[in-house]
């Protein structure tokens, strides 16, 4: 990849590595509770910092709470070499239920708890998690957009929105990433195109299709390389577009180091091609 990093929120926003780390995978099964061996997690997150990786993703429903906790005592919070990003607007069942909750009201309750599992007095980067049915996605970003103005957020991230969506809370506020399911396999160009023209990050979740893609030629293009599917995988997101910030997660210390080193894999023109097609 030409560019190896890129600055969320613009001219002075904060430059990190396009390779980060998402923590959804340190929770307990299911993303609900405590993972097996806690300080086994919180090795995971240590030695992604050690591998240079800059750029951390969590979310308040993630155990729920636990990933934020997990993180703050991994890395010792707060620290200005690591940007965190955590996201609210989604409550979690005892079943595993994910539910939209975006009313200004609860964000703000949100946002404040999650200062404080992080550990931190201005959260690096706050993502709506998934616009509410119930509340338009204007009264949830208006409502992020206050605490940045009161010191407590720094950006302002959504996750989960349509093109649509995007544009009506760019009336709100400046948006500095968008978070959205995207990988070689399942793409949704639009959304991806919106944040390039808009010089918008994106953080596409489920890079990885969690070890399941079903993609013609990858295993051909991975042998070429001796590299994984994984690392091919991840390469084709970073040549995709310099907006691009791919977050694969993980809870094993090697798999995390072989998704680290793709940021060196570089793809031919007729292997990015071949891949974006579909074989």
């Amino acid at each position: 990849m030409a560019e190896r990093t890129f600055t969320i929120g613009g001219v002075d926003g904060d430059e990190v590595s396009r390779l980060g780390f998402g923590a959804m995978r340190l929770c307990g099964p299911d993303v609900l509770g405590e993972p097996a061996d806690p300080e086994a997690a919180r090795q995971v997150a240590r030695r992604a910092v050690d591998l240079g990786v800059d750029l951390i993703d969590t979310a308040d429903a993630y155990g729920p709470g636990t990933g934020e906790r997990l993180l703050r005592e991994a890395l010792d919070l707060p620290r200005d070499d690591v940007l965190v990003a955590t996201k609210g607007g989604l409550l979690r069942s005892s079943d595993g239920d994910w539910i939209p909750r975006g009313d200004p009201a609860h964000l703000r309750n949100a946002a404040l708890c999650s200062r404080d599992r992080l550990g931190v007095e201005t959260i690096d980067l706050y993502q709506l998690h998934s616009p509410g049915s119930e509340t338009p996605v204007e009264e949830s970003v208006q409502a992020i957009a206050e605490l940045r103005d009161a010191g407590l957020v720094r950006h302002v991230g959504l996750s989960n929105v349509t093109v649509e969506q995007l544009d009506r809370a760019r009336d709100v506020c400046e948006i500095a990433t968008v978070q959205n399911r995207y990988n070689v396999g399942t793409r949704d160009d639009d959304v991806l195109d919106a944040c390039e023209r808009h010089g918008i990050g994106f953080l596409p979740w489920f890079p990885l299709g969690a070890g399941r893609l079903d993609v013609p030629g990858l295993d051909d293009v991975a042998a070429a390389h001796d590299a994984t599917r994984e690392q091919v995988a991840l390469a084709w997101l970073l040549r995709r577009s310099p907006v691009v910030l791919p977050i694969p997660g993980t809870a094993s210390v090697a798999h995390l180091a072989e998704n680290v080193a793709a940021a060196d894999l570089t793809l031919t023109d007729e292997e990015f091609s071949r891949l974006a097609r579909g074989g």
